[in-house]
């Protein structure tokens, strides 16, 4: 285990503060990106979309790398992509290169998340150990994605669009700096280990075509990706005969097997399907039906910030004394709980001192869930192979969160108004948690006091 716990927990911290601000902290400048850069109203879309593609097809050869070339060296060069991606976007002044900068930003966060993911349960001693460094490393995720919205808006008022890329790019050179001085040194390569290109390239080409496929449908038409759909699928299905034959496949399917691992798949996608969503209909309902700003939309996430954070801290000590599992079941029912007391709060006329009760129990059952998940899918798995299942709990967790947002917004748009959609969305989210809940169920039973959330 590491020398210094302390300050390498801080970069691992550090680094998904990063990527989960990345993920939302753009939201709120789109519509000045897209006036000042000449964005059609078709193609602004792709500021997002471009993250969200990269980012969920090059998950899996992230995870790989991390376990063939070592974790320290992954998570360097996810930081140095980031920094240098950051810089194009802020430098960018037509919408094809912005484009291609979100893109950038996507491989370096393929490249990062399982990288820290990986980090985190290797570095640290299984119980309580891991436990603390799980929830501050959840506390960072799970916070992160909705100070992103408060950033955003503070940094596009204030100094215009593009601070929202420039923040990263100190933030992210200096991560990449430190990984050399405090992170633990990568193990010696495996002498005959070599990298599964076909499986690489059909594993990658096919997620990214599925993810595109799911992004782009609500707004292009289903039948407009049915083309991109079926190639993507015909890859996967060529990634799978391809790693059966492999000697050194990219996922060897024997560990889809694991039952920790395929139920770690099935939670993850469903939370981040259920959970994920819930942002993108509490800021349509801030703005669009009490026509709050960008600046006041993100102050309006403070409380959820909190509540996230403390429910993260608290599901470390929890899952230590009383075992991941039932920590984690119980997380999600409160957090589904949370989501009920939402969508019955979400009328024409409540202010939003009605909506904080149902936010801080919301927020608490999400950030105990989100610290968690990760950590009880790869119980388990040897650490040659932790980079790897990394990728697969991510990866479907990215999926996931296209999937379910996909169907949740076609929901609310389907409501006979504005807020009767809204509302019929973070209902049906709630029914997805509880699904989610009971999906956890599966996971292996563990004492309380060796608890491996990792």
């Amino acid at each position: 285990m590491t020398r210094r716990p302390g300050a390498v927990l801080a970069l691992l911290a550090f680094a998904q503060l990063i990527i989960s601000l990345d993920y939302n902290i753009v939201y709120v400048a789109l519509p000045d990106i897209g006036r000042e850069l000449g964005f059609s109203a078709q193609s602004l879309q792709w500021v997002v979309s471009a993250y969200a593609v990269a980012f969920g097809g090059a998950l899996l050869l992230g995870g790989r790398a991390c376990d063939l070339i070592g974790p320290r060296r992954v998570f360097a060069a996810g930081c140095a992509l980031y920094a240098g991606a950051s810089l194009l976007g802020g430098l960018a002044g037509e919408p094809g290169l912005l484009v291609a900068a979100r893109a950038g930003q996507g491989l370096g966060g393929a490249l990062l998340f399982p990288a820290t993911l990986t980090l985190v349960s290797t570095s640290f001693a299984a119980g309580r150990e891991r436990n603390r460094a799980f929830a501050v490393w959840g506390t960072a995720g799970g916070s992160g994605m909705i100070l992103g919205s408060l950033l955003g808006g503070v940094l596009t008022q204030v100094f215009g669009w593009a601070a929202v890329f420039f923040v990263n790019v100190p933030l992210a050179a200096a991560a990449a700096v430190l990984a050399f001085v405090l992170l633990p040194a990568d193990p010696a390569r495996v002498p005959g280990r070599r990298f599964d290109l076909p499986g690489a390239l059909t594993a990658t080409l096919g997620t990214t075509l599925v993810v595109f496929a799911l992004v782009e449908g609500p707004e292009l038409g289903w039948t407009s990706v049915l083309l991109p759909a079926f190639a993507g699928l015909a890859a996967l299905a060529a990634f799978v005969v391809i790693e059966r034959r492999s000697r050194d496949p990219l996922l060897p399917l024997r560990l889809l097997r694991e039952r920790n691992l395929g139920t770690g798949a099935v939670v993850t996608f469903l939370y981040m399907g259920t959970f994920g969503t819930l942002l993108y209909f509490l800021t349509g309902y801030f703005q669009g039906v009490h026509g709050y700003g960008a600046l006041a939309t993100g102050l309006a996430f403070g409380v959820p910030m909190v509540a996230i954070a403390a429910g993260s801290q608290a599901a470390g000590r929890l899952a230590t004394r009383y075992g991941t599992r039932p920590t984690l079941v119980v997380s999600l029912v409160v957090g589904g709980a949370g989501a009920v007391m939402l969508g019955l709060s979400m009328t024409l006329s409540a202010s939003y001192l009605e909506l904080v009760p149902a936010l801080v129990v919301l927020g608490l059952g999400q950030g105990a869930g989100y610290t968690l998940m990760f950590g009880a899918a790869a119980a388990g798995i040897p650490a040659s192979e932790q980079g790897i299942a990394s990728g697969v709990a991510s990866t479907a967790q990215q999926v996931g969160g296209t999937v379910g947002l996909a169907v949740f917004v076609a929901v609310a748009n389907a409501g006979t108004s504005e807020v009767d959609g809204l509302r019929t969305a973070v209902l049906l989210a709630a029914a997805g948690i509880a699904l989610t809940a009971v999906a956890a169920l599966r996971f292996r039973g563990a004492r309380p006091a060796v608890a491996v959330p990792a």
